[in-house]
């Protein structure tokens, strides 16, 4: 299957102020993917989006990533049920970071540790302890 493709914008006007979707991926073919919980706010998880992911995402309303260890798509929860119900999805001003508004599913947790967020760490003098 091809993957998706998206439109290039043809102005910085167009990019930053139009209404038509043309992320602008990186030369691995990534946007970086921010996930925060629809209610909360709470960050949640930063993950990597290829075309194809971008494009699952929005067609079903489940979030999709692209793994960079694993080289491959995936939908969050499908191993872990921690599916992530896409209430929102926006897309910053050049088009090259995406925000996902989402309700997570399964135990509500979004990180591989088993932590709700995985950004579960605060640093501290060059040290890392757990926070809430």
């Amino acid at each position: 299957m091809a993957e998706p493709s998206f439109p290039t914008a043809p102005t910085p006007e167009a990019l930053e102020h139009g209404d038509q979707l043309a992320p602008r991926f990186d030369a691995n073919g990534l946007v970086a993917a921010i996930a925060t919980h629809a209610e909360t706010g709470e960050v949640l998880m930063l993950a990597w989006m290829n075309a194809e992911a971008l494009s699952q995402t929005l067609a079903t309303g489940e979030a999709h990533y692209f793994s960079r260890s694993r080289n491959e798509l995936w939908r969050k929860g499908a191993t872990s049920g921690q599916v992530q119900q896409v209430v929102e999805a926006r897309i910053d001003c050049d088009q090259d970071a995406v925000w996902l508004k989402v309700r997570p599913q399964g135990d509500g947790g979004a990180c591989h540790t088993g932590a709700r967020s995985c950004f579960y760490r605060v640093i501290e003098n060059g040290k890392l302890r757990a926070a809430p």
